[in-house]
């Protein structure tokens, strides 16, 4: 039987990146994304190459319509596995500029979002009759504050949480609860963060990647592939004994 996963926030970025790779590791993937074009183009190139794919459009901050793509991957692509709830916001937040809109729009969706996902999973692997897989997008910001990302810094030091204590309450149905955490990764969001801090800064572009490369071990921006190797040793069976945890994929930025 082919294992079925399905990753939020996959139509750009770390999210397509594991999508790719959970279908290179043998998976049916549903593709969700907020954005429906991006979402069905992913799908398209998965099945143009002979992989099998499904899109399916979600905001993640609406329990339903994650319960629903949810269902949706289950029964278009006969079973379910594996859930990466990967979709996430990433605004630049300076302590005295942070406003209630902001706080809700990041912890609708990088915690809430997150919620929704492990409920929905527990729901499909109790239908299906097995156990499985939830894997969440912490970050190394959910190790360690980061500087001007208070708002989001939180916000993954509460899905860090989340993971932990999922892990505890839900492995008695023989469900694992993990977490992978970038660092600083190539993608359309960290562009948006190198503009803002950059602007912010009154420096021109780059800047903001300058200064934070600074902080990085190995001394390179992370590839979108570098984390979705992460995600593809904790989607499979190499991580079986393992629960609880959140990984540091993030070139050597926080050491625990």
């Amino acid at each position: 039987m082919q294992k079925v996963a399905l990753v939020t926030g996959s139509g750009q970025g770390i999210g397509k990146a594991i999508a790719l790779r959970l279908v290179k590791d043998g998976f049916a993937v549903a593709i969700a994304d907020y954005n429906e074009e991006t979402a069905k183009a992913v799908a398209d190139e998965i099945t143009r190459k002979g992989g099998k794919a499904v899109a399916v459009k979600v905001d993640v901050s609406s329990r339903d319509q994650v319960f629903a793509a949810v269902e949706k991957a289950r029964t278009a692509l006969g079973g379910f596995n594996v859930i990466v709830n990967n979709a996430g916001v990433a605004p630049s937040t300076p302590i005295e500029s942070i406003t209630p809109e902001i706080v809700d729009k990041v912890y609708n969706i990088n915690v809430k979002g997150v919620i929704w996902g492990i409920q929905a999973a527990i729901e499909a692997f109790r239908k299906e009759g097995h156990g499985g897989k939830i894997i969440n997008a912490c970050s190394q910001a959910g190790h360690t504050g980061n500087p001007e990302l208070a708002v989001y810094s939180s916000s993954k030091f509460a899905v860090r949480g989340l993971t932990q204590t999922a892990a505890r309450d839900l492995a008695p149905l023989g469900i694992t609860v993990n977490a992978y955490c970038p660092g600083i990764v190539k993608t359309p969001m960290w562009a948006e963060i190198d503009r803002q801090v950059s602007e912010a800064a009154g420096k021109p572009l780059g800047y903001g990647t300058e200064t934070f490369a600074k902080r990085i071990t190995l001394g390179r921006l992370s590839e979108p592939e570098d984390v979705a190797a992460c995600v593809s040793y904790l989607a499979g069976p190499d991580s079986d004994y393992m629960t609880g945890q959140s990984l540091l994929i993030d070139g050597g930025m926080v050491f625990n």
